[in-house]
């Protein structure tokens, strides 16, 4: 292996470690915050969290078609301009997109809060819907400049201050949610719906926070200055080229990333509305049902996915690198060690999760019944496919199969719209979910080929690590399972404090026993590098 394909493999490491790290913070306080959130909504926790998820979906569609593609279409332009030795081009273009994204996020904050009220109606959320969504339109006017930022930071490699901001955001944003729903519904008036409108408004106020700190670390690093102050040498650059050369790159990554919001729009579009076609379920009937397939999941499978975000970011300019280079044996490399690595973490974890599917939900929501726990394990599953994914399209993206990557992901949607009146008709709740998942695999087989056919990563590689994780989660279910019936004995996971410590309790077993193989195996090693042999001395594995 040459020293070059090493460091890239150590690079992709760190960084994957700090965006791992901040993502499953982040999305760890975005699920704790829901245990005191929700018991504080009272009777109205199902229909508040409704509201909360309906109104995050149209945001989160917002600051995609806005502002997402950059992050990683910056990334990748600034690892292609340094590995040509033109660094003054990633400045220059840099300073555009800043005066860029500002404007373009002050015009969609505006088009957010004016079409509030029909995004509301058509999403079955009534009236109610319409102030959470104009708090959320407040955070539009932040994003777009801060994931310049992200972006610049990411193509140096330097996931660091990426990771920081991102803990800063979600810690300020979870203070501020916790703090105006207690006192608006313990204190207050108890009203429920300007708890919800706080609470989305939390949004802006972590980003803020976020941004002082990217801008910190600019000045920090001594780029801030680079920014700044425009050298006479960056006349002779056009910036208006550069800045639509990325934009051109941040389209498909706009587009395809896209994928798991619209798929989610698509349900919030469609589901009242189709099942008031042939149900008699009143609107505050239909947010439950809405809360139980899309919201409540969401808060547990966005912790897991947040990994898959972690490793399709870290490649990205890694992946660029090779590409440009011509090197496409460190390419296909950088492939494999992705989907593995990706492997290695989601299966195991997903599976656990489906294991303790009941006392996990009691966690967060209280005893599920019938229909809630269904919905959920369905749920679930699916975080394998939503990961996969989310790791496939910014890598086919890496490698300039921008218009495949587009063309795949629109057969994704064809299918998704064509499923998705008549599953819901027939499988009712589960309808969405199972739309969603056929209509992700169309583009997650064709992205695979397209990738092995650009690098010729070795298959059978990651077919042989993928079957050995299969194989260590399927050891590691056996135990959790026994474990699990043995534990019952004692304690009874019917409540939230019960559910929580028996939760603990077995995903520590599950830990314990997969790591525990993995590290007797060497599985792990290509993962986590020298700390491997660090705790096999000091667990005593040999």
């Amino acid at each position: 292996m040459s020293n070059e394909t090493s460091n890239q493999q150590a690079q992709m490491l760190r960084g994957t470690v700090w965006l791992t790290a901040s993502n499953f913070i982040s999305r760890l306080l975005g699920a704790a915050y829901i245990i005191p959130w929700y018991i504080w909504m009272g009777k109205h926790g199902a229909e508040a969290n409704g509201l909360f998820t309906m109104g995050y979906n149209i945001y989160a569609w917002f600051l995609l078609i806005s502002t997402a593609g950059v992050p990683v279409a910056v990334a990748k332009q600034v690892a292609k301009y340094n590995t040509k030795g033109q660094e003054e081009h990633s400045f220059a273009m840099i300073r555009g997109f800043l005066k860029f994204m500002s404007l373009l996020g002050l015009v969609f904050a505006i088009i957010m809060y004016v079409l509030s009220p029909v995004f509301a109606n058509l999403s079955g959320g009534g009236k109610d819907l319409i102030p959470v969504m104009q708090s959320l339109s407040w955070a539009v006017l932040i994003f777009p400049s801060m994931s310049v930022i992200r972006g610049f930071f990411q193509g140096h490699n330097n996931l660091k201050p990426y990771a920081i901001s991102q803990i800063a955001e979600q810690v300020i944003r979870v203070i501020w949610m916790l703090l105006t729903a207690y006192f608006i519904m313990k204190i207050g008036s108890g009203d429920y719906v300007e708890a919800v409108t706080q609470s989305t408004f939390a949004a802006f106020i972590g980003m803020g926070a976020s941004l002082l700190v990217l801008v910190y670390y600019l000045w920090k690093t001594g780029l801030l200055q680079h920014i700044i102050h425009r050298p006479e040498a960056d006349s002779q650059i056009d910036t208006k080229a550069l800045l639509w050369d990325t934009i051109r790159e941040a389209i498909p990554f706009i587009v395809t990333g896209s994928a798991i919001q619209l798929f989610q729009i698509i349900d919030q579009m469609t589901y009242s509305n189709v099942m008031s076609w042939f149900t008699n379920f009143t609107r505050s009937e239909l947010l439950v049902q809405f809360s139980y397939f899309s919201a409540n999941p969401n808060k547990i499978t966005m912790i897991l996915i947040a990994v898959a975000t972690s490793i399709g970011g870290v490649g990205i300019p890694l992946l660029t690198e090779n590409y440009v280079k011509g090197d496409f044996r460190a390419a296909g490399k950088l492939v494999q060690d992705n989907l593995t690595m990706l492997v290695a973490f989601l299966l195991p974890a997903t599976i656990g999760a489906v294991a303790i599917a009941e006392p996990l939900y009691t966690v967060f929501y209280g005893k599920p019944d019938s229909l809630a726990l269904g919905l959920f394990i369905l749920a679930m599953l699916q975080t394998v496919i939503l990961g996969l994914y989310t790791v496939l399209s910014p890598m086919i993206q890496a490698l300039f199969q921008n218009r495949k990557a587009i063309l795949y992901f629109g057969y994704g949607v064809l299918v998704k719209l064509i499923l998705q009146v008549p599953f819901i008709y027939v499988f009712k709740a589960y309808g969405p979910l199972l739309s969603t998942t056929i209509g992700l695999m169309i583009p997650i087989v064709l992205m695979y080929k397209e990738i092995h056919q650009v690098t010729h990563f070795n298959r059978k590689t990651v077919f042989k690590r993928s079957l050995l994780t299969a194989i260590l989660t399927l050891i590691m279910l056996l135990v959790v399972l026994v474990t699990g019936f043995i534990l019952g004995l004692v304690i009874k996971p019917n409540g939230r404090v019960t559910s929580m410590v028996y939760v603990a309790l077995i995903g520590g077993v599950g830990i314990v026993v997969y790591g525990g193989l993995g590290l007797r195996l060497r599985f792990l090693d290509r993962f986590i590098g020298s700390k491997a042999a660090s705790l096999r001395n000091k667990f005593h594995i040999s």
